[in-house]
């Protein structure tokens, strides 16, 4: 299913025993636009720390009730490795994170998710997992990036900047950005439209920009066809007009 992450941004997240907070913001690799984290805002229960969920503990949602459940206990969490507030990721980090929770590590491997395009865990020993965990360079650049930074980024297309990013379309099966939504400038009447993640070229922080591969009359082109086609997914639908 497709989902906007900015909308989700504050949809509470339930543990298999009992709530832990609300969902705060999400990291996404700049490369693959895949979502490696959500970061849960836990409260006064783990002041001063993040709770970093990998796509592996992520079950259903619950929309009517804005609620995300985490296949989790409260304690497995709290006792989890923690990273301090704005602390970037290492990836030394990671490897600890990991191997706590016993997950396959997303970085070892040519797909997605490691060994495959979905998180899926796979049985292993655990002297497999602890040869899997090691199977990295410790001063990777794990490419990680905030949704909530990256919001409002400008899209600079070939000719010129175009507007701003306003959120982000999920699959929430592999867990990878589709599209980013972007609310157009007056050259465009102010409209929203839609940016495939394949078209960018590359994220700009020092300019807060996103550089696109395409020009302006490509996004307009690309917008009028989406509306003439009636795309069936209603979240897409509702944001190209």
């Amino acid at each position: 299913m497709i989902h906007n992450l900015n909308d989700l941004i504050g949809h509470k997240l339930t543990a298999t025993d009992g709530e832990i907070g609300h969902l705060q913001d999400a990291y996404f690799d700049d490369q693959s636009w895949a979502i490696r984290y959500l970061i849960a805002e836990t409260g006064s229960w783990l002041t001063g720390f993040q709770v970093l969920l990998s796509p592996y503990s992520l079950g259903r949602f619950e929309h009517d009730a804005k609620m995300l459940h985490i296949n989790l206990t409260r304690s497995k969490i709290e006792h989890s490795p923690k990273i301090e507030t704005h602390r970037p990721v290492s990836r030394q980090y990671e490897e600890e994170y990991y191997g706590y929770y016993g997950w396959p590590a997303y970085w070892d491997g040519g797909a997605i998710w490691g060994q495959g395009a979905y998180p899926v865990i796979l049985p292993r020993t655990d002297r497999e997992m602890e040869a899997h965990l090691q199977n990295h360079h410790k001063h990777d650049d794990v490419h990680l990036r905030s949704i909530h930074e990256v919001t409002n980024y400008d899209i600079e297309a070939t000719d010129g900047t175009i507007g701003h990013v306003t959120g982000f379309l999920v699959d929430d099966r592999p867990w990878i950005i589709r599209d980013l939504v972007v609310t157009t400038g007056l050259w465009f009447m102010s409209k929203e439209v839609l940016i495939p993640t394949e078209a960018v070229e590359r994220i700009e922080h020092t300019e807060s920009k996103v550089y696109v591969r395409l020009s302006k009359d490509d996004i307009r082109q690309t917008a009028e066809d989406a509306v003439v086609d009636r795309p069936r997914d209603p979240v897409k639908a509702a944001l190209i007009h």
